[in-house]
Formats: structure tokens, C-alpha cells, sequence
């Protein structure tokens, strides 16, 4: 059987104990695991002889309005596949008191990195996500760290405040995992209807439009965008945002090139998606 800790105070102890060994590997999740976590658990085992899998809803990354309570939970199935998946244990704290202990009262602030996309549709993610990342982290003081391209904005915001806050943790990302019909893995697709599900393949129809006219000479940024937009549209999504973006900085480029990423996010239904994707790369 899979260990699980319960604890802050079991978790560091755990990742102290398996330092002992060698280096360790984190995986922090939301849980209702799918493809895409249990890439990330296979490659942090091929990296590091430890892999420790978090599994936290995480409080602080969510509006009042957004789906904190509804979010999918599945604790047996999840540590069944970290188990099939190669890792050595699993923390998922007791309540939300592991983390934020009653008078918490220190956050972590991010940059510019997470102004645009989702930083500007969810004011407060970020910081959120930010905080809570650090304190696994400081915790684990886990050598690497894995986090899916899903989200591409959260995998740079994650690795600049690694790096700014000498947090001693290397952050690797790893490729989007998809459907057969392209669209990307996520948690909450479990809320799609069977009616929203086929609308919801507009996301990745709308990526391939974009990489197909960029492939066919098309550079401006605006008329990509436009051409994205009337994707989402025919689809019948309600776009959030649809922007080109650098993916270093997430600075809007003069003209596209073949980095020149693009971000989506996208409404199926109440159903919040999102994906992203390199021009120049294949589909």
C-alpha cells in the first residue's frame, strides 16, 4: 500500500528521511488524477530515485466565486495510479490548517510573469498557486519538480519564483497530454455534458487553425488572433482570452514566429478550459 502523509510535519520528515537516498522528485497535483499527472509521476521517476505526489485542493488559488467545493475529487482512484505510476509517497494534508495554519498571514506576491491570461482573469490565482508551491517546496526541498504545459503560464510564474527566491528546486515542465481527438487532458473535463464535450474540441481546433495559417506565411498577430476567435465562435465557446504571447516573458511579439505561443481560455458551458501551444510546432 502506498504511504500517505497527513501532516506538514510527517511530509517534511518523509522527503528528509528519502534525501537520505539520493534526490527527490515532487509532483504537487490537485488530485482527480488523469493522463497527464501520471506523466509527470513517470518522469519525475525517471529522474530522481523518490518521487513524492501532492495532493491538495488548494483554497487560496480560488475566487469565492469559482468551483473550490465542486472541484473533482477521487482519493482512492488517485493513489491507486501513484502507486501504478512509480510514486514512493503521497501527501495530501488532512484540511486546508496543514498548509494555512490558523493566523497564517504571509504570501507570496508574483510578477509580471503573472499579470496577463489568467493572472488577469483570476486576479489573486497566482499568488495562490505561488504560495503554496513554495511551502511544498520548503517542505520537501525536493532537487526537481515536474508541472504539465497545460498550464504554461503557472509553469513560468512556478520556475521564475524558484529561481528568484533561491528555492534550490529545478522546475521542469512536460508536454501537454491530449485526447485522440486533441483535446487536452484536465481535470475538470468531468464537467462537460455530453453536449459541451464536442464544443468543447474548439480549443484545440482553434490552436490547429492558428499553427495551419502560420504555417501558410500568416504573421500578424491581430489576424491570428481574429482567426482563433472565429474558431472559438463556431464552436459556440465563450472566449475569456485568445492571445499570442512570447514564451519566455508572455510579452505580445510585433510579429509571430514559430516560439510565438498561443494561449486560450475558454468557456464550455460554465466549464472554464484552457490550452496553449507553440505556432511552429507540428499538431
Amino acid at each position: 500500500m502506498l504511504p500517505l502523509v497527513r501532516t506538514a510535519h510527517d511530509f517534511r520528515r518523509a522527503c528528509q528521511e528519502a534525501r537520505l537516498d539520493g534526490p527527490l522528485a515532487l509532483v504537487p497535483t490537485m488530485g482527480y488524477l488523469h493522463e497527464g499527472h501520471i506523466s509527470l509521476i513517470r518522469a519525475a521517476r525517471q529522474a530522481a530515485p523518490t518521487v513524492a505526489a501532492t495532493i491538495f485542493v488548494n483554497p487560496a488559488q480560488f475566487a469565492p466565486h469559482e468551483d473550490l467545493q465542486r472541484y473533482p475529487r477521487d482519493m482512492e482512484g488517485d493513489l491507486r495510479k501513484c502507486e501504478a505510476a512509480g510514486a514512493s509517497f503521497v501527501f495530501a494534508p488532512s484540511g486546508p490548517e496543514e498548509m494555512y495554519p490558523p493566523g497564517f498571514q504571509t504570501y507570496v506576491d508574483p510578477g509580471p510573469l503573472a499579470q496577463p491570461l489568467c493572472g488577469a482573469s483570476r486576479p489573486g490565482h497566482f499568488r495562490g498557486v505561488c504560495t503554496v508551491v513554495a511551502k511544498l517546496f520548503a517542505l520537501s526541498r525536493a532537487e526537481c519538480a515536474f508541472f504539465g504545459e497545460k498550464d504554461y503560464q503557472q509553469l513560468l510564474v512556478i520556475r521564475r519564483m524558484a529561481h528568484d527566491l533561491n528555492l534550490g528546486t529545478d522546475v521542469v515542465g512536460r508536454p501537454i497530454v491530449r485526447e485522440k481527438d486533441g483535446l487536452a487532458l484536465s481535470s475538470r473535463n468531468a464537467y462537460l455534458s455530453s453536449e459541451e464535450r464536442p464544443r468543447a474540441l474548439g480549443l484545440w481546433r482553434a490552436l490547429s487553425e492558428a499553427r495551419a495559417r502560420f504555417a501558410a506565411g500568416e504573421r500578424d498577430v491581430p489576424t491570428l488572433e481574429r482567426a482563433v476567435a472565429e474558431t472559438l465562435d463556431r464552436h459556440g465557446l465563450r472566449a475569456d482570452y485568445a492571445e499570442l504571447r512570447d514564451p519566455v516573458e508572455l510579452q505580445r511579439p510585433a510579429q509571430a514566429d514559430g516560439s510565438t505561443r498561443l494561449f486560450i481560455a475558454a468557456f464550455a458551458g460554465k466549464t472554464r478550459l484552457i490550452d496553449n501551444g507553440a505556432l511552429g510546432e507540428a499538431g
